[in-house]
C-alpha cells in the first residue's frame, strides 16, 4: 500500500500542506506470496499426471526366429476401430473362404456398445473380480489394500476361460478411439489383450460392412 503523509501549518492565517516522500507498505505482499506458495505447494502434490500403462513386446533380435503364440479361435475376440467412432468386431479367424459375420457397434454403454460385448465375454472372470472386491470390503478377506491391484492382477494372469483381444485399426480411424479402446479393456478388466495390425480380409470386411469398393486382393489392400 501507498501511504501519503501530509502536514499543516499555519503561516499568515493560511493552511499549507507539506508533501512527504510516499512509503509503501509490503506486509500485505508477503502475506499474498506465502498464500500463493502454499496454493501451488497443494496443488502440485495433489495433481498426479494421469497415466496410460502398455505393456510392450519384448524385442527380437535379428535373424532370431520367434514362433507366434498360438491362440484358441474359440477365445479370440477380434475389435477393428474404423471410421466416424464405429467399432466392428467378430470372433475366431477371418478366412477368405468363409468370412465370420462382422458386428457393428459403438463406444457407448448401451447394448449395442463393444462395453457390453466385452462383458459378455469376460462375464466369469469379471464376476470373479467382482466377488473378491466385494469380500475384501466385508472383511472377509483379510488384506492391506496396497495388496488390492496385485491380488486383482493375479486373478487375471491366472485366467483361462476370458477372451483374447486383438485389437486392429482401419486406415481412416482417429487415434483418440485409440485411448476410447483401451479405457474399455480396463472397465470391464479383460486380461490379455493385443495391438496388432489389420489384415486386408479384414479391410475388406470392413469396406462391405460400410457399402465402400471392396479390393480383392492383398495388393489392392497396400
Amino acid at each position: 500500500m501507498a501511504e501519503i503523509i501530509q502536514e499543516d501549518k499555519h503561516k499568515g492565517g493560511k493552511k499549507k500542506p507539506k508533501k512527504h516522500s510516499t512509503a509503501i507498505d509490503m506486509t500485505p505482499m508477503v502475506d499474498l506470496m506465502c498464500l500463493l506458495i502454499t496454493f501451488f505447494m497443494l496443488t502440485t502434490a495433489f495433481a498426479k499426471p494421469k497415466v496410460m500403462e502398455i505393456v510392450l513386446p519384448e524385442k527380437v533380435k535379428k535373424d532370431e526366429k520367434v514362433e507366434p503364440p498360438k491362440i484358441a479361435d474359440s477365445r479370440t475376440l477380434n475389435i477393428i476401430i474404423g471410421p466416424k467412432d464405429k467399432v466392428f468386431w467378430y470372433g475366431g479367424k477371418a478366412d477368405p473362404a468363409n468370412l465370420p459375420p462382422l458386428q457393428e457397434a459403438d463406444f457407448s454403454a448401451s447394448a449395442n456398445g463393444i462395453r457390453q460385448v466385452l462383458l459378455d465375454r469376460n462375464r466369469a472372470l469379471f464376476k470373479k473380480i467382482e466377488q473378491f472386491q466385494q469380500d475384501v470390503l466385508t472383511g472377509k478377506i483379510a488384506i492391506k489394500q496396497d495388496s488390492v491391484r496385485s491380488a486383482i492382477r493375479k486373478l487375471k494372469t491366472d485366467d483361462d476361460t476370458g477372451p483374447i483381444v486383438l485389437i486392429k485399426f482401419y486406415k481412416k480411424s482417429k487415434y483418440k478411439n485409440l485411448v476410447d479402446i483401451i479405457d474399455e479393456m480396463s472397465i470391464v478388466g479383460i486380461a490379455r489383450y493385443i495391438i496388432t495390425d489389420i489384415n486386408w480380409i479384414e479391410e475388406g470386411m470392413v469396406e462391405r460392412a460400410l457399402g465402400m469398393p471392396v479390393a480383392s486382393t492383398p495388393a489392392a489392400h497396400k
